[in-house]
């Protein structure tokens, strides 16, 4: 890089990585929560003070050059350590207070979490939570999250934390759509509702395709919760998580849990903040709470084993 007189603070990195990630001053400046106008200044500030461009203006977007590449990657190493020293400072927290931000997918919270995060603010109400319902997985190592309820076969190999159960799938729908027991030749006699993008490429819509095939699929939609209510509806039946099919009202099971279908259920952290006393006290409510209901969660609970031996009407 161009020699220049003035130490550039951390703050021009975060905009010049801002601007190479979006490709724009527009999205850099969303992305930074600062007007368009302030980045536009700021970058042309810090050409002037460097002495060299760093982005050349074309109809695809901003594109760094040489320079601007080199201060991107100072700005990816230093936004590292800064994220690697955060961890060990919240890591020395020895008191159960302060914001927890826990990261989970919307059925999660919606049919299993929001009672269990009750009971912890009940039993420590010195911790805040902020949770992030995202369906793709947000990063732990760049304090995105401090602790993820993810349901998957990959957790993540950077994460530590524990399997809690495994996520059983079933085939449901309401009383009466299925004379007697359902079996695979008579998959194809009936309507089903199958999973949009971006879930399409789950197990769930992968076994619909080759067991039922496509043109009996008359609806889909991309979220577990939006396929359990239209089954409820009576549109036609699908495949769902044993643990939200059993608490939708007006569902039954036609066919067990298919083993090929299980994914893990896990509770996870980041190494370096795993002995905070607010992820430490989560961590190990959360494990016992979801703990208790392992029995919903494997698809053999009270509930599940009621409707499963129910007599279609």
């Amino acid at each position: 890089m161009h020699e220049c007189k003035q130490m550039i603070p951390w703050d021009d990195f975060r905009l010049v990585r801002a601007i190479a990630e979006t490709g724009s001053l527009a999205g850099a400046a969303e992305q930074l929560s600062v007007n368009h106008s302030t980045v536009f200044r700021r970058l042309g500030a810090l050409e002037s003070q460097l002495g060299a461009r760093l982005f050349e203006r074309s109809r695809a977007g901003y594109q760094p050059t040489p320079t601007g590449e080199e201060m991107v990657r100072l700005a990816e190493r230093m936004a590292e350590e800064v994220n690697a020293v955060e961890r060990r400072i919240t890591g020395q927290d020895l008191r159960p207070s302060g914001e927890l931000r826990v990261t989970t997918n919307d059925t999660l919270l919606v049919h299993l979490l929001t009672p269990i995060f009750a009971s912890f603010r009940k039993a420590y109400p010195e911790i805040h939570l902020d949770i992030v319902v995202a369906n793709p997985s947000l990063n732990l190592s760049k304090r995105d999250a401090d602790v993820a309820i993810r349901a998957s076969d990959r957790p993540g190999d950077t994460l530590v934390g524990r399997r809690i159960a495994s996520i059983a799938w079933a085939v449901y729908g309401r009383p009466g759509d299925c004379k007697g027991a359902l079996e695979a030749p008579d998959f194809r006699r009936h309507d089903w509702l199958g999973y949009a993008e971006p879930l399409n490429g789950i197990k769930a819509a992968k076994w619909l395709r080759e067991r039922v095939g496509e043109e009996k699929i008359v609806y889909r939609v991309n979220t577990v919760l939006g396929l359990a209510e239209a089954v409820a509806a009576g549109i036609g039946l699908g495949l769902l998580p044993c643990m939200i099919a059993e608490r939708v009202a007006g569902l039954v099971r036609v066919l067990p849990p298919q083993p090929e279908l299980e994914a893990g259920l896990w509770l996870l952290t980041h190494p370096d903040i795993k002995a905070t006393a607010r992820v430490r006290a989560f961590m190990d409510h959360a494990a016992r709470e979801l703990g208790r209901l392992k029995p919903l969660i494997e698809g053999h609970g009270e509930n599940g084993a009621a409707k499963a031996e129910a007599p279609a009407a």
